[in-house]
C-alpha cells in the first residue's frame, strides 16, 4: 500500500479507523477552521482565514455528499494555500479539466484523501473484487461521498485496472485512467453507437449492467479490435453519462 498522504496522516493521528468516524466539521474545528452553512449566490464554498483561524462557508442547499466534499476541499486550501482566501464556484470543486498543480485540483486531491482514505478504501474495495457501480454505490454509502468522487477513487485504488469517462450530449467531457492503464489508451471523443452507454446518454436507461464489448468501441487504435473491455454506464444528475471501463486482457496493460 502507498505511503499515507498528509490528509491520511491527519486521520490516523486523530485515531480514525472507520468510514463513519470521518466527521469533516469536527476535523475542520480541530484544524482551526469553523464550518458554517448559508445560501451562497455566487459560489459553492469559500474560506477566509487569518493567522491560525479560518471560517469555511458552504452552500446549505447542496446535498450532503457535496457539502462534505466542499468542506474537505476548503480544508485542502487551508492546508496548502494558507494566507490566501478562496471563493470556489461550483465548477471549481471536482473539476477534472484543471491541471494537477492547479490550486483547485490540489484541494480536490486533499478532499479525496480525507473523505476516502486509502487505508480504509482499499480493503473495502478489495472485498468487492470487481470495479462496478454496484460496488461503488455500496462503498459511497459507507463514506457519505458522491458517486463520482467514489468512482474516481475506484479507478485510482480499486481491485481492477480501470478508466472512468464522462460524456456530455456533444462529446467527451473528461476521463481518468488508473496508474496501471498505459496512456496509449485514450478514449474516443464520442460514444460508439454499439455501446449501451448511448442509451444512457440519449435514451431512458439510467444504468447498464457490466457487459463485454470490443475495445475498438472506446479506443481509436488499430490494435483495439483485438481486445475486449468491460463497460458499465450510469446517468449523472447533470444528464451526462459516466462510464466505467475495466480491462479484460492483460495484453492491453503491457
Amino acid at each position: 500500500m502507498r505511503a499515507p498522504t498528509p490528509a491520511e496522516k491527519l486521520l490516523l493521528s486523530l485515531g480514525i479507523d472507520s468510514a463513519k468516524e470521518i466527521d469533516v466539521e469536527a476535523i475542520a474545528w480541530d484544524a482551526g477552521a469553523e464550518v458554517r452553512f448559508a445560501e451562497l449566490d455566487s459560489c459553492e464554498a469559500r474560506i477566509i482565514g487569518y493567522g491560525n483561524r479560518a471560517i469555511i462557508t458552504v452552500e446549505e442547499r447542496s446535498i450532503l455528499p457535496r457539502k462534505r466534499f466542499s468542506v474537505a476541499h476548503e480544508l485542502g486550501h487551508w492546508k496548502y494555500h494558507r494566507g490566501r482566501s478562496f471563493v470556489c464556484r461550483k465548477d471549481d470543486i471536482g473539476n477534472q479539466l484543471k491541471g494537477p498543480t492547479d490550486p483547485e485540483r490540489v484541494a480536490d486531491s486533499y478532499a479525496a484523501d480525507l473523505l476516502l482514505p486509502s487505508f480504509l478504501f482499499v480493503p473495502m474495495a478489495a472485498k468487492t473484487r470487481k470495479a462496478t457501480f454496484e460496488a461503488i454505490d455500496e462503498i459511497r454509502a459507507e463514506f457519505g461521498t458522491s458517486r463520482t468522487a467514489t468512482a474516481l477513487r475506484m479507478v485510482d485504488l480499486g481491485p481492477e485496472p480501470a478508466m472512468l469517462i464522462c460524456h456530455g450530449a456533444q462529446k467527451r467531457r473528461w476521463f481518468r485512467r488508473g496508474d496501471d492503464v498505459p496512456d496509449r489508451w485514450f478514449p474516443r471523443d464520442e460514444i460508439d453507437a454499439e455501446s449501451a452507454a448511448m442509451d444512457v446518454l440519449h435514451g431512458h436507461c439510467e444504468r447498464t449492467p457490466r457487459t463485454l464489448i470490443g475495445a475498438d468501441a472506446w479506443f481509436d487504435r488499430r490494435d483495439a479490435e483485438q481486445y475486449e473491455v468491460f463497460e458499465q454506464t450510469v446517468r449523472m444528475a447533470t444528464g451526462d453519462a459516466l462510464t466505467l471501463l475495466t480491462f479484460k486482457s492483460l495484453a492491453m496493460l503491457t
